[in-house]
């Protein structure tokens, strides 16, 4: 018989999307804390829109459902992503403008789903 808690998944609501996540699944999330957590410091979602099982029954909140949390544990406190370039430009004149940005992340672990 398959592990019941390798299929249980949740969708979750971070940085104003939503987010389909697994046990033992890594996910990027938008900077947590400033950057200043530590490896292994633990997150507690609350926000959980959705908890199910593939292949069975899914729980619906409305928004969210009552006692679900979602637990991550973070594996990398800050990264950069890829740096993404904006040009301005304008025909018939002598301006051009050149910037960058590169977007900094946390990369955590889930490491449950309670429902």
């Amino acid at each position: 018989m398959a592990d019941k808690t390798a299929d249980t998944y949740a969708i979750i609501e971070e940085s104003g999307g939503q987010r389909k996540v697994t046990e033992n699944e890594s996910i990027i999330i938008d900077l947590y804390n400033a950057g200043e957590s530590k490896a292994g410091d633990t997150i507690t979602i609350d926000k959980v829109l959705v908890v199910g099982t593939v292949g069975g029954d899914a729980v619906l909140g409305s928004p969210y459902v009552k006692g679900a949390t979602v637990t991550l544990e973070i594996t990398e406190p800050m990264f950069k992503g890829d740096k993404l370039f904006i040009h301005k430009f304008r025909t018939k004149s002598t301006y051009q403008r050149k910037t960058g940005h590169r977007q900094r992340y946390t990369r955590a672990k889930v490491t449950s789903i309670k429902a």
